[in-house]
């Protein structure tokens, strides 16, 4: 659980060879084996450890103007107390509030506010929290994180909003969204009958409704200590002044008498197999997992239960794809989950199963490639894939500071040691198939399993019995009984008491990246962004035609495409293109967007040369197998099947069409029933000579690769690639609006829903359009952020949501400008007067000299990191060839954000965000909050979700 939403981190962020100033026989250098042929370089960190028990890791790194701050906790979920589910998760979000010294915010005003950003996330075992700021700001953050540590104020309002916080978290992925509570409870909750892993970090809203906040204060006395922490600093900083300033902070902080409470359950090894039956509303397709008994981090077993893990379900070319999704295709989506933990933890596979195909034929079929595993061993192609896999992805995480310092910390507080970050992967390169095959006997019997069967509410026969879920009542937790005499109550200094922050230093320069370009003779423009911090290359190739240029009746022939080109080229079977790319180590995806399709390779330099034949195929010939194309039209009717019964999807379809109507942005990009059933093999090979051609392509790499290779490659694999004598379509219009009159008020009724989504849309602006910048500077004021004005109304000020954001959607065309939110079904009226009421705030009046500064700020930090890494780089460049600007504009990005006024923000404002011009759209059980609506707008439409018409501009 996080506290804001972010991408999923990977869990090979541990895994990155790292070396340390004492470094590991394994560290640096070459790993053995034909995985790693490439050299890698090693990376250094010292380490420390402060008289009051704190641990102090640093990795230097001068070639970032950035600097990452880590601080991780030794608690997590796992150490609830008794009766207080979610209370670790409840903290954390705690944690971004008031000190003795900083005032409720004041955090997010001194990371985000300065172009970085904050976030924190609570695991199994441990809670950290992460930064990354411009390196200027090193001595101000490691500040403020020791006053979090020492002098942290905890007070009933902010307590009881806080909470209000993560219900809403909690409805909003567990709830709201289909599966939610099978993966966010269900899958732990069954997996052990002892240890506390069984407890879901989310928690109930009943526990969380029982917490105090002198539970809160005797929580932080207890696992909040310098001895209980690590401190990692990665990114550009001086070694010295670093020591002095974290003596300067952290070694005043006290560390308490007495000894810190560990859990010290040990589950029982399971000895007969269980079945469970569970019928849950909001379950669009069936489902099924299969849970098992894993190992430790700490133990022998644990790089070849990685390995194992990989062969399942890393890529198409894995097991589970291969037969489940692609061969039998019995399931739309499977899935594997193996966090590495401190104790014994579990090992779940999962499938979603195609429409009209069963559970137990799920289960079957789960069992059947366990069971496989068990009785032979892996294939050589298969161990050296997975291995090639695991260390391209560990390079990749190490392109950015944050990354660095989280691999540091995962080792050192879930294996026990920062060294193991040095170690595991070239004990990943040892493992054999006889290991794999020895760990799938031992962990994996049958008569560990846990078996979920996980169905709609609708499909449960009169009298059917279902099998509960409920944590066991043999789980063993612990009450707090932290002494009075430990619990110091802190509260806020008066104003002119409050020590003050540092102040930043001069600030570091960043380098933007140098980038080289050709036009091909056949039309193709290539475009080199070197870059050799890592021997990566990322980017791929740009098709300047998305769903916008589907054919009438046809929608969804452009992601169809893409979806396709992958799936069978040259002479390569779908099946042997994933073989070949993941056994380089390789990643490989296309997809379409609104204007443009992408081809995405990211692999490692020394496997560029082979992994571009394969790349060129793709792209130039794909073979369209009519057996290819039923199985991707499946997989996108179930895909649309489990999307239409997330709030937040209905509300964002329903408000495209209030905008476009039947314009080419209002349709379904990923196309409907109807017309997903017309598509076949000969209307997608037209599409794709249509519009797949090389003088309307962009191939951009970035990353270790010089101009002169890059240029010598593309002139090899794609030179004769031949541009057709028929002259390229003329683009179509994408972007007229619906009328002119007065905008919808819009209702999706969707009975039971968990949340209700609440969107404000209406026609924006194009990429190239000179309001550009003072919208998107107008945007990030509003709610590009979190400390944004729609979240501090919604969800900081009143608890109403999760979080609240808005986005401005520059196109090629004038794409939409979006203000959404998703929030308990009754909270739905008053969050949409909120978002109303901060739309016209943005055209009444300009923003201050302080909030205008702070959001430029934070997009020319996010900037900033994006073109840090190889395939941000090279997707910045790809937008601005779709769009039709000169890549010099990607240097002059932030001079043009400086130079926006606080009158341009307010014209912008005025003209773009206006209440008066937003068509509003709720998504949810409307007899929760229909009649309220109405009171602000009784010219409400109300459609059911069940009876939606995807094909129609008015969706009736």
């Amino acid at each position: 659980m996080t506290r804001v939403a972010t991408l999923t981190l990977s869990i090979l962020l541990c895994l990155p060879l790292l070396a340390s100033a004492h470094p590991a026989p394994a560290a640096g250098g070459d790993a053995t084996g034909t995985a790693s042929s490439a050299q890698i370089a090693s990376l250094a960190y010292t380490t420390r450890t402060l008289a009051n028990g704190l641990k102090v890791y640093a990795i230097r790194d001068t070639t970032t103007a950035n600097v990452s701050v880590q601080v991780w906790y030794d608690v997590g979920s796992k150490d609830d107390p008794k009766d207080r589910s979610g209370f670790a998760h409840l903290f954390e979000h705690l944690l971004f509030k008031a000190t003795r010294n900083m005032v409720s915010e004041q955090f997010d005003r001194m990371t985000e506010d300065v172009g970085g950003f904050n976030n924190a996330s609570t695991w199994d075992d441990f809670t950290n929290y992460y930064e990354v700021v411009p390196a200027n700001h090193l001595q101000r953050l490691l500040w403020a994180e020791s006053e979090r540590m020492g002098s942290l104020v905890v007070d009933e309002k902010v307590f009881k909003s806080e909470r209000d916080v993560v219900k809403e978290e909690l409805r909003q992925r567990i709830l709201a969204r289909p599966y939610g509570k099978l993966f966010g409870l269900y899958l732990s909750e069954t997996a052990f009958d002892v240890h506390p892993y069984a407890r879901p970090g989310i928690g109930s809203i009943e526990e969380l409704d029982a917490a105090t906040v002198d539970d809160v204060r005797a929580f932080h006395a207890t696992y909040y200590r310098p001895d209980n922490a690590i401190l990692v600093v990665a990114g550009n900083f001086d070694p010295d002044q670093l020591d002095t300033w974290v003596d300067q902070y952290f070694a005043p902080v006290k560390r308490p008498a007495g000894a810190i409470p560990r859990v010290t359950a040990v589950e029982p090894a399971r000895s007969a197999p269980r079945d469970y039956l569970v019928y849950e509303p909001n379950t669009p397709l069936p489902a099924v997992a299969l849970t098992f008994q894993g190992p430790a981090a700490g133990s022998a077993d644990q790089p070849a239960m990685l390995v194992l893990d990989a062969i399942m379900a890393k890529g198409d070319s894995s097991r589970l794809y291969q037969s489940l999704v692609y061969q039998q295709q019995l399931a739309s989506q499977v899935m594997t989950n193996f966090t590495p933990s401190k104790d014994p933890g579990a090992f779940s596979l999962a499938a979603i199963m195609a429409e009209g195909k069963s559970a137990d034929a799920g289960l079957a079929a789960l069992r059947a490639q366990v069971a496989r595993l068990r009785e032979a061993p892996v294939t050589a192609a298969e161990l050296d894939e997975a291995k090639n896999e695991l260390v391209s992805d560990a390079l990749r995480e190490r392109e950015t500071a944050d990354g660095k310092g989280f691999a540091l910390a995962f080792a050192a507080i879930v294996y026990g040691t920062p060294d193991r970050a040095n170690t595991l992967l070239g004990d990943i390169q040892n493992v054999t198939a006889a290991d794999v095959q020895r760990v799938a006997r031992q962990y994996l019997a049958e008569n560990q399993s846990v078996a979920i069967r996980y169905l709609d509410e609708s499909a449960k026969a009169s009298g059917a019995a279902a099998t509960p879920i409920r944590i066991a009542d043999t789980v063993q937790t612990r009450g707090l009984s932290v002494p009075a005499s430990q619990i110091h109550i802190v509260t806020l200094a008066p104003e002119g008491e409050r020590v003050q922050a540092p102040a930043p230093a001069a600030p570091v320069a960043a380098t933007l990246p140098s980038f080289s370009e050709k036009t091909l003779a056949n039309g193709l423009r290539v475009i080199i962004a070197p870059d050799h911090g890592l021997p990566l290359v990322g980017g791929g190739i740009q098709i300047l035609s998305g769903s916008t240029s589907d054919p009438a009746q046809a929608d969804g022939s452009a992601r169809m495409t893409a979806a396709l080109v992958t799936q069978g080229a040259g002479k390569r079977s779908a099946t042997r293109i994933a073989q070949d790319m993941e056994a380089l180590g390789a990643d490989l995806s296309a997809q379409a967007g609104w204007d443009s399709s992408a081809v995405h390779l990211n692999v490692r330099s020394d496997r560029l040369k082979d992994a571009l034949p394969i790349f060129a195929d793709v792209v130039r010939v794909p073979t369209f197998a009519a057996e290819e194309v039923a199985r991707q039209r499946q997989q996108a009717l179930d895909e649309l099947t489990v999307t239409l019964r997330n709030p937040g999807a209905l509300a964002s379809i329903a408000a495209n069409r209030t905008i476009y109507g039947d314009a080419p942005y209002g349709r379904m990009a990923g196309g409907t029933p109807a017309s997903l059933a017309k598509l076949n093999a000969e209307q997608l090979q037209a599409y794709h000579r249509t519009w797949w051609r090389p003088d309307n392509a962009v191939l951009v790499l970035a990353g270790d690769i010089t101009p002169e290779q890059g240029f010598a490659l593309a002139e090899q694999q794609f030179g004769d690639w031949a541009k057709p004598k028929q002259p390229l379509p003329a683009r179509v219009q994408a972007d007229t609006a619906v009328g002119g009159g007065k905008p919808r008020v819009l209702v999706v009724n969707r009975p039971d829903s968990g949340q209700a989504a609440v969107t404000a849309a209406q026609r924006g602006i194009s990429r190239i359009d000179g309001q550009y910048f003072p919208a998107i500077v107008a945007n990030s004021i509003l709610g590009g952020g979190y400390s944004s004005r729609l979240n501090q109304e919604i969800r900081i000020k009143r608890g109403l949501s999760y979080g609240a954001s808005s986005s401005v959607g520059a196109r090629v065309g004038a794409g939409p400008i979006v203000a959404s939110t998703q929030t308990k079904n009754v909270s739905a009226p008053e969050v949409a007067g909120l978002i109303e009421g901060e739309l016209k705030r943005l055209g009444d009046q300009p923003p201050g000299d302080a909030e205008l500064t702070a959001r430029k700020a934070v997009l020319i930090g996010g900037f900033g990191r994006d073109i840090e890494t190889n395939e941000g780089l090279a997707g910045e460049l790809a937008d601005l060839a779709t769009v039709g600007m000169p890549l010099i504009a990607l240097k002059s990005y932030v001079d043009n954000v400086q130079a926006v006024t606080a009158a341009q923000v307010q014209e912008a404002g005025r003209t773009l965000f206006s209440p008066d011009t937003a068509n509003l759209v709720v998504a949810g059980d409307s007899r929760e909050f229909l009649d309220a609506l109405k009171k602000a707008h009784p010219d409400v439409e109300v459609i059911q979700a069940e009876g939606m018409n995807l094909d129609s501009p008015t969706l009736k």
